[in-house]
């Protein structure tokens, strides 16, 4: 008995497959490393994962009835929780470091949990949109206790050296009323 190659058609299917499950583990593998570096306060090698042109955003959400539930999340230009470049996050990770971050210091708990990842091709070649799940449980103090919910929108790009950089993101908080004292965590 001889064994036949598969059909062409067969073959391409794995192979397209096959890289879909490699991009999804890169994406899944660089939400980890990004989880873990917030969580140990390591926010200069966070940084090395943003893009240089880098927009993380997070609208106000408000409550709308059904018809209205396209007004429900802020526009861009409106009022928003996060609304930072590369350089004023690198600016806000400075102040931390200057002992001026009074509600930094002591520095918070955090453990950040990603899930329900999700990855196609963008609009431009060699860029990405991926979307996930998060939620942040943050301590600090004795008593202070806030978990933050929520999704997020990321679109993601690949370097020249084949690494992937997050260029954009969108974060929709699952509460339109922060009920913490202050969102010094970055989500």
């Amino acid at each position: 008995m001889s064994i036949h190659p598969p059909e062409p058609a067969v073959a391409e299917t794995r192979t397209v497959f096959d890289d879909d499950i490699r991009l999804h583990f890169e994406v899944q593998r660089l939400y980890a490393v990004e989880a873990q570096l917030l969580d140990q306060h390591r926010y200069a090698d966070w940084l090395e994962l943003l893009a240089d042109d880098l927009h993380y955003w997070a609208p106000v959400r408000t409550n709308r009835l059904r018809r209205q539930q396209s007004l429900a999340d802020g526009a861009p230009g409106e009022v928003a929780i996060f609304d930072e470049t590369k350089a004023s996050l690198s600016w806000r990770i400075r102040r931390f470091d200057s002992g001026m971050a009074w509600a930094e210091d002591p520095p918070s708990r955090t453990r950040h949990l990603i899930t329900n990842v999700t990855v196609e091709a963008g609009d431009q070649p060699g860029e990405y949109l991926a979307e996930s799940a998060f939620l942040c449980y943050r301590n600090r103090l004795e008593r202070e206790v806030d978990v933050y919910a929520g999704g997020r929108t990321d679109v993601l790009r690949r370097t020249e050296d084949g690494g992937l950089l997050i260029a954009r993101r969108t974060i929709l908080l699952d509460q339109n009323v922060l009920l913490a004292k202050n969102i010094s965590t970055f989500l």
